[in-house]
């Protein structure tokens, strides 16, 4: 699951640049004249950004469905180990307004 996240991840980050290259790009064309270079250039922008987003969708998928096997695993602990649970998250408190109140 990790690999798939790193290497999703990877892949996202690189089309991001792309992206901006492309962006960076047609800026400076539209800066100087409208010729054909830019359509080409709008067009790349758009094939970029499209698999940009479609990568990011991906990456969202994968973040949802680990977020939902934490989530079960952490039910299934507190249900397992109430004391225990009860315990950490008094201690969290406590720490929290220790810090709070030092402001």
């Amino acid at each position: 699951m990790s690999e798939l996240t790193n290497e999703s991840r990877a892949r996202l980050v690189s089309d991001l640049k792309v992206v901006l290259a492309d962006a960076e790009e047609l800026l400076r064309l539209t800066a100087s004249d409208a010729s054909g270079k830019l359509a080409d250039v709008r067009g790349r922008l758009g094939v970029h950004v499209d698999s940009a987003k479609l990568r990011l969708g991906e990456l969202e998928d994968v973040v949802v469905a680990r977020t939902k096997e934490v989530a079960k695993a952490t039910d299934t602990y507190v249900h397992e180990h109430p004391w225990q649970s009860i315990g950490v998250a008094a201690g969290v408190a406590f720490l929290l307004g220790m810090l709070s109140s030092r402001r």
